[in-house]
């Protein structure tokens, strides 16, 4: 005969009750493209610029920072930890790394700077529950930080797209190698970025303003 113990009631409601607030914190494609997001004038330049800097591996997030024109303000890369999907830890995260590279906007009375937020996974083109809660992470930091919700792109194997818009390409993608600078800005320079696992490790990050 073998004894054990069955979980509690109090327990079942309580990883329910985490379990509704995961889902709760994530945006599914009809609610994004609803929420009034910013087309991007050039996405292919936006991505191709961004790959350029940053060159992503899977599972790295590259959030930044355009001004009323569409050009790059700052950018900063980061590995993504592995831990449950949860949009309220993607949003803390994201607005950290901005933090870093940008100062906030708060101050002004309608936002003037957008951010947007490539990211770098394994799969195809179609939204997971991840990328909805990236996109609810977007949003709350964007609020947070005093900036305007943008585009939120993944990047596969495939290429990449802009999700929402229906708007992609094949190249770059998650295996092509960094192109060269086109627009003449600085190129970004190797820094130890201190990732969540605490871990330092040397990833490409830009913050030209």
């Amino acid at each position: 005969m073998t004894f054990g113990f069955a979980p509690s009631a109090a327990t079942s409601i309580t990883t329910s009750a985490g379990s509704a607030n995961r889902l709760a914190r994530m945006l599914e494609p009809a609610e994004w493209a609803s929420a009034g997001i910013p087309l991007l004038r050039n996405p292919r330049e936006v991505v191709s610029g961004l790959h350029t800097r940053h060159a992503p591996a899977p599972a790295t997030a590259v959030v930044a920072v355009l001004d009323h024109e569409d050009r790059l303000a700052a950018s900063a890369s980061f590995s993504r930890r592995s831990t449950p999907v949860d949009g309220w830890e993607f949003r803390n995260v994201l607005l950290a790394h901005l933090r870093r590279v940008i100062p906030h906007d708060l101050r002004l009375r309608a936002p003037v700077r957008t951010a947007v937020l490539l990211y770098c996974r394994e799969g195809d083109e179609r939204w997971t529950e991840e990328d909805g809660a990236w996109m609810w992470g977007l949003r709350d930091a964007c609020t947070l930080h005093g900036l305007r919700c943008g585009a939120y792109i993944t990047l596969t194997r495939g290429g990449w797209q802009v999700l929402g818009e229906g708007r992609g390409g094949r190249r770059p993608n998650s295996t092509s190698s960094p192109g060269p600078f086109l627009d003449g800005a600085a190129e970004a320079e190797l820094q130890p970025l201190r990732t969540a696992s605490g871990a330092a490790e040397a990833l490409r990050r830009t913050a030209a303003r």
